[in-house]
């Protein structure tokens, strides 16, 4: 087994980040225009870290969002769309949900999911664009952190722990789930 999911993968700088994010708010945008009566879902991984993509992280992300779809009822999502881009996987959904009800899917899957605390699954519409529903919005506490269960923008303002420490720990989760997941596949 390898030490670490982040052994592979280039290296994407802050430039590709960024142009990425400016990116996913245009896609974003035009969704909500297309669909101004439905609630928009935006999923991606909390990557820290240069490497933001690789077959890993890809792994994850599918079996994430595949968890994530079950808990929208049949019919429910009308349109779906995939990034699959070095600075990182992304997935975009039409719901024909309130934003409330789909927020609070998109939480119970962040919480519940054994890898969900690596994910972050934003509920938007054209009345939330500016700011999309928090956890917070919907009385849910803070996310916590993955390593010391402070919470977790305290932890990224402070750079309280390492890079090197957080893929540790997101690896961990990975072998964890994966191993499991092939035991009772029966692999």
């Amino acid at each position: 087994m390898a030490e670490t999911i982040f052994d592979q993968g280039a290296d994407e700088d802050i430039m590709a980040v960024l142009a990425n994010k400016d990116a996913r708010v245009a896609y974003q945008d035009k969704l909500m225009a297309d669909y101004p009566d439905s609630t928009i879902l935006a999923t991606k991984l909390n990557i820290p870290g240069p490497i933001k993509n690789n077959d890993h992280l890809e792994q994850l992300f599918a079996a994430g969002v595949r968890q994530l779809h079950a808990l929208f009822p049949t019919g429910t999502v009308t349109v779906q769309s995939a990034w699959h881009k070095p600075t990182g996987p992304e997935a975009f959904w039409v719901v024909e949900l309130p934003v409330n009800a789909a927020k609070q899917r998109a939480i119970q899957f962040e919480d519940q999911y054994a890898l969900g605390r690596l994910f972050d699954v934003d509920a938007l519409t054209l009345a939330t664009k500016e700011k999309p529903l928090s956890r917070q919005d919907l009385g849910y506490p803070a996310r916590r952190c993955l390593i010391c269960g402070r919470p977790a923008k305290e932890c990224a303002r402070s750079r309280r722990h390492s890079v090197a420490e957080l893929q540790a720990e997101i690896s961990r989760r990975y072998f964890t789930y994966f191993n499991q997941d092939m035991a009772h596949a029966g692999k």
